[in-house]
């Protein structure tokens, strides 16, 4: 790996994500390769947190639309961020590194609760920080809890892992013309209300001064690849 660009960063890494080519729950071969994509970029000297979406197991928005309301739902959707946490974690640990897993919804029993203090420490002393519960809130993504916690944990980006290498002008998708941009303001990307993540989490890295670099997860390295400005990706702010 080169001289990394970022010396700390938060990588956000979907419930989607974990699914691999499965519809649901967690695809074992796909969350191992993330792992170890994660202990490489830690091994060259990047100190990491990862927050951990739930929309493989549960999405907050879609059950309070079967009846339960939405601050249930979203409780039942940063439930099952924190069972992706501990996977995630589990998952690390058998690549080789050091792992702590911390919640924002207190569950002492399962792993620590979320402080700055104590995420801080986990990294002072070289390890991987796994931050489950989203902000611990309802009605906040876990991609605006990405952008909280990179501001809190006194990091220099945060790494959004998507299906996709960027933010593009239309969904590539669907038209083949469709055109990567390099670089976007938070701005312009509040402006073309980019749906690759919510607006709050757009304006909350506007007034921090938050970049956000926009990548695929779905290749070995792509972490590594981003960190050393070898990958494709889109880099806003």
């Amino acid at each position: 790996m080169n001289e990394p660009a970022y010396r700390r960063v938060i990588v956000k890494v979907s419930g989607e994500a974990l699914m691999g080519p499965e519809g649901f729950g967690i695809h074992q071969p796909t969350i191992d390769r993330i792992a170890a994509d994660l202990v490489s970029a830690h091994s060259a000297g990047v100190g990491l947190g990862v927050v951990v979406g739930g929309g493989n197991i549960c999405r907050g928005v879609q059950v309070s639309e079967q009846g339960v309301s939405r601050t249930t739902g979203d409780a039942m959707g940063m439930l099952a961020t924190v069972m992706n946490a501990l996977a995630l974690h589990a998952a690390i640990e058998r690549a080789g590194g050091p792992c702590r897993t911390l919640s924002a919804l207190a569950m002492p029993a399962v792993c620590e609760n979320f402080s700055r203090q104590q995420a801080l420490k986990h990294l002072a002393r070289g390890r991987i920080v796994v931050l489950g519960a989203g902000t611990g809130n309802p009605f906040f993504t876990t991609d605006t809890a990405a952008v909280l916690r990179a501001g809190e944990l006194d990091c220099d980006a945060v790494l959004k892992a998507t299906n996709v290498d960027g933010i593009y002008d239309v969904d590539p998708k669907v038209d083949s013309k469709a055109r990567r941009f390099a670089r976007l303001t938070h701005q312009q990307a509040l402006e073309r209300d980019l749906k690759v993540m919510d607006a709050t989490a757009f304006a909350l890295a506007r007034e921090i001064r938050m970049p956000i670099i926009v990548f695929s997860i779905r290749e070995p390295g792509a972490i590594t690849a981003v960190l050393s400005g070898r990958g494709h990706a889109t880099i806003v702010g």
